[in-house]
Formats: structure tokens, C-alpha cells, sequence
């Protein structure tokens, strides 16, 4: 009697005990939230984050099989990595949540448009487009499926494609997302006008202080900006900081804008600012070119490198199995900024064999042959950059340079004057790079 009474104490024992692993198990395979760093954790906004999580969390470890919660908490991280910039930590976490909801469910809309959504966050177009044709098959009346279609097919350079998406998307629910997708395709096709107009009815849709109302905002200044209105742009920088104190993008809009002054100092303390808020590598970049503008060559490089740190961090190889980011065409930008066109020409090419319609790939690897002295593949790149007739004052002074290199002297001179006309403050170190063509006429 003894005996068998030990043995069921041992047994009951050892079940209580594979319980409470399994039960601890599913509660450690829940991702959780991380803290936001300190200059934009003392917000509402973040302690109702937090609780919304917290409150999904503890949902998931009552019903792991909650399909409705994982999902709300899949969105969560997908917005927490907008915020952060912690893309590495965040993807896998939404993409574990999503795939474990798609694997009992194939066929979920709402699944299958948040994997879709961040594999374009992700720069995997050609998955996201499968992603979104899958969705509209799925559900033809959500807005939200041909919002998908428009940005991978933007990122693909399928134009046309897009323009019909963001139409439809229009026509079911007019809204900041189809607003936005507008604005930038009419961006894409020359008309900076429309542009700005398509983009401030997004603005005036979306809720003041909320990221992505904020993000169309700090845009609209950008597209101010673009053509050298620095006063307009300007004043949607300054709101966005009111409506949403220490954002990140309208710290570096401000950024810009001292810098396109000349006021380079006041520009690096916006955009240390903003790269101690956001882990973005182009607040690194920016800062590489003021400190090497005003002579620290030494910060100018280390900036630089923690560019590419941070590029590296996110990116995937060919090779590897997992997702993670694409981010050839701004590796490829980054290395030949530190010189070394053998690496900036791998990167870019890997980018342009993934994406050979997208204007501004083609842009990308036009100005690091153009860099490289090979001007014939550079004049090839830039012409497909060039059909959409965009009047980006970068893009058009590039292509004049390329032209003009060409022995297109008069076609490459005409461009960098239509440039300058768009945009008087364009990057000096560009504009040197035009004066010996400017200067002979």
C-alpha cells in the first residue's frame, strides 16, 4: 500500500510538473515587448501600448489558440517596429505570431494581409505581391488588400499595375492609406503639385500625434522641401514635433533643412537627436556627410560605419533561409560613399536583378557606374530611371551629370537646370560636381 501510494504522490508529482513547463513553455514562446528607449517611453501613448500588449499576452497564455488576439498582437510589434527602428527583433516576432495563425488557418485574410505587410517593411516585393493578389482573391471589397498591391508593385516598378490598385483602393475607402499611395504615385509621375495635395487630404484624415498620420505629415514637408519650398516644409516639421514631441523623421526634416542652409552644426544636433530616438541608419549617413562637410573626417567615417552596422544588422544574404531586410540598394549608396565601388556595384546589381523596373534602383546603380568612370552602363540605368518622367531634383541632376558625360552636353546641362529650378538648395557636393558643365555656358 505504501508503495503504490508513493507512486501515485510521484506521479501526480511529475504531471504537475510537465504542467507547469508546458504551461511556462507557452508562455516564454510569446514574444514580448521591449522597452522604448527613454526619449519616447514618457508618453500615453506607450503606457497604453503597454497595457493593450500585457492584455494580449495574458489572453495568448489563457488560449494559445486565440487566432483574434495573436493576430492584434502581430500588428502591435509590426507598429512597436515603425516606432523603434527594432526591425530584427520585431519581424521575427510578428512573423512567428502571423505564420503560427496561417499554418492552422491558410486562408485567414487578415493573416495573410499583416504577412504581407511586413514583408514589404521587409523589401521582399516579389512575396508581398503573391501576398496581396492572394488577399484580394480572398476578399475583393477590403480596401486594405489593394493597398498591398500598390506598394509592391510601386517597389517592383510596375507602374501601371499600381496606378490601378491605388485606384480601386481609392474608390472602396478614401482614407490616409489611399491618400498617401496617391500621393506618391503621382510623386513617381511628375506631378509634385498633385503630390502635395493627394498627401495633405491624408494628413487631414489621419488623427494628429498618432505615427502614421505624423509620417504623412513629416512626407508633405518633404515634398515642400523637394522643390525648395524650406518655409512650408519647414512649418509640417515643426507641427509634427508638437502633435508628437521628439519624432524621429521631423527631427531629421529640421535636420535637412539646416542643412540645405548651410547651418551644418544646428543640423548635426538634429540629427543626433533623432538617431538617439531611432535606430534608423540614415540619421548615421546624414551625419557622416555634415561631419565630413565640416571636417571631421575621423566622426565622418564612424558614422559611416554605424550605418552600415545598422544596414547589416536588418539585411538578409541570399543565402540565408529567414527573413530579414533587403537592403542592397542602400548598402550599395553607403559604399561608395566610403569609396569602395567594388561593393557598392555587388550590392546595387543584387538589387537591380530583384527589381530591374524600379526607377530609383536603376538611379542607384546609374550613379555608382557614373562614380566607377563607366559611363555607357550608367547612361543605360538612368534612361529607365527617367521614364516616368519624375521631376525629382536629385534624380534630374544625376541624369544630367550621366548625360553630359556622355558627350550629351547640351541634354545634360538642360537637366541639371531643371533641377536647380525645382530646387535651388540642392546638395552642394552634388552641385560641385556639375559647375565644370554649368560654368561653360
Amino acid at each position: 500500500m505504501k508503495k503504490n501510494t508513493a507512486y501515485i504522490f510521484l506521479s501526480g508529482f511529475f504531471i504537475l510538473f510537465i504542467a507547469l513547463i508546458i504551461i511556462f513553455g507557452r508562455e516564454e514562446k510569446i514574444p514580448e515587448l521591449k522597452e522604448r528607449s527613454k526619449e519616447i517611453s514618457n508618453s500615453t501613448e506607450w503606457l497604453n501600448t503597454k497595457a493593450a500588449v500585457e492584455g494580449l499576452r495574458a489572453k495568448l497564455r489563457a488560449n494559445p489558440d486565440d487566432k483574434k488576439t495573436k493576430l492584434n498582437l502581430a500588428l502591435a510589434y509590426i507598429q512597436e517596429s515603425r516606432i523603434t527602428g527594432n526591425h530584427a527583433y520585431y519581424d521575427k516576432a510578428s512573423l512567428q505570431l502571423i505564420d503560427e495563425i496561417l499554418r492552422k488557418d491558410e486562408n485567414n485574410f487578415d493573416a495573410v494581409c499583416a504577412k504581407a505587410t511586413l514583408l514589404l517593411s521587409q523589401h521582399h516585393f516579389t512575396e508581398a505581391l503573391v501576398e496581396g493578389k492572394r488577399a484580394v482573391t480572398l476578399n475583393p471589397y477590403s480596401a486594405f488588400g489593394y493597398g498591398i498591391l500598390t506598394d509592391a508593385n510601386v517597389e517592383l516598378g510596375n507602374y501601371e499595375e499600381a496606378i490601378l490598385a491605388a485606384d480601386k483602393m481609392n474608390s472602396i475607402r478614401p482614407d490616409l492609406r489611399s491618400y498617401s499611395r496617391i500621393s506618391y504615385l503621382r510623386e513617381i509621375f511628375g506631378d509634385n503639385i498633385g503630390a502635395r495635395d493627394a498627401m495633405k487630404h491624408a494628413v487631414e484624415s489621419g488623427i494628429p500625434g498618432l505615427e502614421q498620420t505624423e509620417w504623412c505629415r513629416v512626407y508633405y514637408g518633404k515634398l515642400f522641401e523637394q522643390t525648395g519650398d524650406l518655409a512650408h516644409a519647414q512649418e509640417q516639421y515643426l507641427t509634427s514635433l508638437n502633435d508628437r514631441p521628439d519624432y524621429a523623421y521631423a527631427l531629421a526634416g529640421l535636420g535637412r533643412i539646416d542643412k540645405a542652409k548651410g547651418n551644418y552644426h544646428q543640423a548635426i544636433d538634429y540629427f543626433t537627436k533623432g538617431k538617439i530616438v531611432l535606430a534608423d541608419y540614415s540619421f548615421s549617413e546624414e551625419l557622416a556627410e555634415l561631419y565630413d562637410e565640416t571636417n571631421q573626417k575621423s566622426k565622418a567615417e564612424q558614422e559611416l560605419n554605424e550605418a552600415l552596422q545598422l544596414l547589416g544588422a536588418n539585411s538578409k544574404s541570399e543565402s540565408q533561409n529567414i527573413h530579414g531586410h533587403y537592403a542592397d540598394r542602400e548598402l550599395a549608396l553607403l559604399y561608395l560613399k566610403k569609396g569602395d565601388s567594388e561593393l557598392a556595384l555587388k550590392h546595387a546589381l543584387l538589387e537591380c536583378n530583384r527589381r530591374p523596373a524600379n526607377i530609383d534602383v536603376n538611379q542607384a546603380l546609374a550613379w555608382v557606374y557614373y562614380q566607377r568612370k563607366e559611363m555607357k552602363e550608367a547612361n543605360k540605368c538612368i534612361d529607365v530611371s527617367l521614364k516616368t518622367n519624375s521631376k525629382n531634383p536629385v534624380l534630374l541632376y544625376r541624369a544630367g551629370l550621366i548625360k553630359a558625360g556622355n558627350g550629351y552636353l547640351n541634354e545634360g546641362i538642360a537637366l541639371m537646370n531643371e533641377a536647380l529650378n525645382i530646387n535651388p538648395f540642392l546638395d552642394s557636393r552634388l552641385k560641385r560636381e556639375g559647375m565644370q558643365y554649368l560654368a561653360s555656358r
